[in-house]
């Protein structure tokens, strides 16, 4: 359908006495700030389906930073979220929200977002959904590290090894065992995404934590803070 674009709400807040503006994610155009007017009328229809997690299609209107929502519709039910996997699904878009920028084609980021709430939804453990979900964040920043090779020397990654992290540059061999090691084994697991044990898991936190950190900033995220009370 021309001028729809796929959509997620990452986050709304009121404005005026009627209105609403919402933060999008959208498919083609990245982060999209738009005025819904109307939307908090007692009688209105966009009350049930402007909220996270539920996949939309929308048009909006206007060349400024804030535009206006002309038209939305749902394209299902929302995604059904509970516990853990809410709050999990909270992060997703409070890491989006930072990170991207206005009006930039994400459209594969897009797609592994939807991907992180279903199998979120499926009841997969929340923490390999979200440091997938970072890998594929920091590979579209442009944050290409390789994972299975030396960055100094270009031969290949040892298992029994360990390995010093270079930001922005990637792991050179070390006989250090710090914060920003890892052994060759995690790296072999990050370059497949495949963490089947709480080591490998603990050590792709690490990492993620390290390497999104200046994108994100140190201003704590508040579904961390929410997690933490279950």
């Amino acid at each position: 359908m021309k001028d729809w674009h796929k959509a997620f709400i990452l986050h709304s807040r009121s404005y005026s006495e009627s209105s609403l503006l919402v933060d999008l994610f959208v498919e083609s155009m990245g982060r999209v700030t738009c005025v819904s007017k109307g939307a908090r009328r007692k009688r209105s229809v966009l009350k049930g389906y402007l909220q996270p997690f539920t996949p939309l299609i929308v048009q909006f209107t206007g060349t400024g930073n804030v535009k206006t929502l002309s038209r939305s519709e749902a394209i299902s039910l929302a995604l059904p979220l509970s516990g853990s996997a809410l709050y999990s699904a909270f992060y997703l878009n409070e890491l989006i929200h930072r990170v991207i920028v206005s009006e930039s084609d994400t459209s594969p980021l897009f797609q592994a977002y939807l991907e992180a709430l279903q199998q979120l939804a499926q009841l997969i453990e929340p923490e390999k959904v979200l440091r997938r979900f970072e890998l594929s964040l920091l590979e579209f920043l442009g944050y290409h590290i390789d994972f299975e090779h030396c960055c100094a020397t270009g031969e290949e990654i040892v298992e029994t090894m360990n390995y010093q992290y270079l930001p922005e540059n990637g792991f050179i061999g070390s006989l250090m065992q710090n914060s920003t090691s890892f052994t060759g084994k995690h790296l072999k697991a990050f370059a497949l995404r495949s963490f089947d044990n709480d080591d490998t898991l603990k050590a792709a936190k690490r990492f993620t934590r390290m390497a999104l950190k200046p994108y994100v900033g140190s201003k704590p995220f508040k579904s961390r803070e929410l997690f933490l009370k279950l």
